[in-house]
């Protein structure tokens, strides 16, 4: 079940009303069972994966918690947690790897073999991706951490540790929530509220109108390009290139903002996975900025326990080239992930190194770094390095990222200017009501920058003025949203991963 279609616009109201008609004590399992209903909508065969998993991390977390209060001795007591630990994680990783990563794995091996001339081939098989299972292991695999490291309790309620896991509103595509945030919720009581429930609204707006409006008229152009990129070279790559960086960015956080408010209303405050990204200064703030629940992830749960950056700079370089090559490959199962990772990684490397030598021009050239064209200056430049990234992002394969950068070095400027660009699916007003609509995403995204919260500026002028925005954010996603061929739902990019 899609946010954007007709049959999640009927199933949410619907979950929230019934959700505030019930006793408290009761509304857990409602969660629960919306939330099962809401994943078999894709395919019902695969919510024994996620009830499985979920089976597995509960058991050994109690089973973590059983170990530290028994009377082992403590060697005995420590390493029988690990060996309890690694089996949950494995279990889960395995998981994850043959729906995720086998085909490619063995993919990758046949094509050695043949390099060798070698007439051994592993055979593939017809793997259907389960919708969304990197974002449930993940989390699922920070919850028996967290057990671990003794930083929460084990959830004794099965079906509340269920609910955790499954929770409708982020479960698909995140936020990869964190249980001392979720999980606290879920047992807390929560009562309608006016103002939780308009911001809640607003969010999800918000979110339709940044996939609806934005990410999808985006796509028509991207899509067009990367389709055939022999026929469309030079500036035509790099336009596609630029757009499809706030195409990912407009779907994904349209993503975000619609769970997020729709979690809102129902009183769970689930954590903010985007900060304004493409105002980060450098790629490292990028990375602070943007997927802030992965990266906060693989910060706390891989970074750090390799050693982050307490063992030297060598040691620091290659966690930090490790995580985003795994983050990567979390993304996808494809070496053009792999690669995009590896060069966000690279750049960060690189920019560490770089930083005396920046530091001592700045200094000896009077830069004030307060200035905006300073500023200004460093937003460009790390806008052009994340965005040559996520070329590979978006090939559907090394040769055709290969072919993608081949064309890059054409000279035709021009079409900038005489028209060509409305002749890749957007006639001339709607490309330039598309430009318009990134504009007002711009000066959002400034004031969220600012950290001028922009919502509770609304809320605060009184009802007339909430009923002003609402309307507007509505009618425009109404009559400029763009409803795919005969109003079928497109899909989001991160359902994918």
């Amino acid at each position: 079940m899609l946010f954007n279609s007709i049959d999640f616009i009927l199933f949410f109201p619907i979950v929230a009303i019934i959700y505030y008609l019930i006793p408290n004590k009761f509304r857990y399992i409602w969660l629960l069972v919306c939330s099962y209903y809401f994943y078999m909508c894709w395919n019902a065969k695969y919510a024994l994966l996620l009830l499985f998993s979920t089976a597995v991390t509960y058991v050994v977390s109690l089973l973590l918690e059983k170990i530290e209060n028994s009377d082992y001795a403590l060697e005995k007591k420590i390493r029988r947690k690990k060996l309890t630990m690694v089996f949950g994680l494995a279990v889960n990783l395995v998981l994850l790897g043959y729906f995720k990563y086998f085909n490619f794995f063995t993919g990758t091996i046949n094509k050695v073999l043949e390099k060798i001339s070698m007439e051994m081939v592993i055979p593939q098989y017809d793997i259907l991706l389960p919708v969304g299972i990197s974002f449930f292991v993940f989390q699922a695999l920070s919850y028996t951490i967290d057990v671990y490291r003794k930083e929460i309790y084990a959830e004794k309620n099965f079906f509340k540790y269920a609910l955790f896991v499954s929770f409708f509103s982020q479960l698909v595509a995140g936020p990869i929530e964190r249980s001392k945030n979720l999980l606290k919720q879920i047992n807390e009581r929560h009562r309608l509220e006016y103002k939780a429930v308009w911001t809640g609204l607003l969010l999800m707006l918000w979110g339709f109108f940044l996939k609806l409006v934005l990410a999808d008229r985006i796509a028509i152009v991207v899509n067009e390009v990367y389709g055939s990129p022999e026929n469309y070279p030079g500036v035509y790559i790099v336009v596609a290139t630029v757009l499809f960086a706030f195409q990912i960015y407009c779907d994904f956080n349209g993503y975000t903002m619609i769970a997020r408010g729709a979690a809102g209303i129902m009183g769970f405050q689930l954590m903010e996975n985007f900060d304004a990204p493409y105002y980060a200064g450098t790629v490292s703030e990028f990375w602070r900025r943007w997927h802030i629940s992965l990266t906060s992830w693989f910060r706390d749960y891989l970074y750090i326990p390799l050693g982050g950056n307490r063992k030297g700079k060598i040691r620091k370089y290659l966690n930090i080239l490790t995580v985003f090559g795994l983050s990567g490959l979390w993304h996808g199962a494809s070496w053009t992930y792999v690669i995009w990772g590896l060069l966000n990684g690279f750049y960060q490397v690189v920019g560490d190194l770089l930083k005396p030598a920046r530091d001592f021009v700045v200094e000896k050239c009077g830069i004030k770094r307060e200035l905006f064209s300073h500023k200004f200056l460093k937003w460009f430049t790390t806008f052009v390095f994340v965005d040559f990234a996520w070329l590979f992002f978006r090939a559907e394969g090394l040769g055709h990222a290969k072919l993608l950068i081949k064309q890059l070095f054409h000279f035709n400027p021009w079409i900038l200017f005489d028209g060509s660009l409305y002749q890749l699916g957007l006639a001339e007003k709607n490309f330039q009501f598309m430009i318009g609509m990134l504009l007002v995403l711009f000066a959002v995204d400034y004031c969220k920058y600012k950290k001028l919260d922009i919502i509770e500026k609304i809320y605060k002028q009184g009802v007339w003025l909430q009923a002003v925005v609402f309307a507007i954010l509505f009618w425009v996603i109404i009559i400029f949203g763009i409803y795919g061929v005969e109003y079928e739902a497109s899909q989001f990019i991160y359902f994918q991963f």
